[in-house]
């Protein structure tokens, strides 16, 4: 097994250093208020792709901690409340005399 993770990550760096290789040239990129950014292609790919990612992830763990949040609020509910006792239906109430007919 961690031949395979080895021989993956190797491939991984191959193609990602295969991509730099063939993206060298310069490339111009415009932004709002006439801002201009030189650089190499492959630098604007990864950090539009690494930004994306960490938007992403970003995303995500918002979401994870409203539900760490959530769990840890349900936790400490349950802890300072008693525990709830179970419901028991109430009988029906006796008559106070009982039927004239003896029955």
């Amino acid at each position: 097994m961690r031949i395979f993770v080895w021989l993956l990550r190797g491939a991984v760096f191959l193609v990602l250093l295969a991509f730099a290789l063939n993206n060298q040239q310069v490339v111009t990129v415009h932004g709002f208020f006439g801002t201009k950014w030189q650089a190499p292609l492959v630098i604007v790919v990864l950090a539009s792709v690494a930004l994306g990612a960490l938007i992403g992830i970003g995303g995500m763990l918002q979401g994870r901690w409203r539900q760490r949040r959530t769990a840890s609020q349900a936790r400490v509910k349950s802890v300072s409340s008693p525990p709830a006792q179970a419901a028991v239906p109430a009988a029906d109430p006796l008559p106070e005399h009982p039927p004239r007919d003896g029955l």
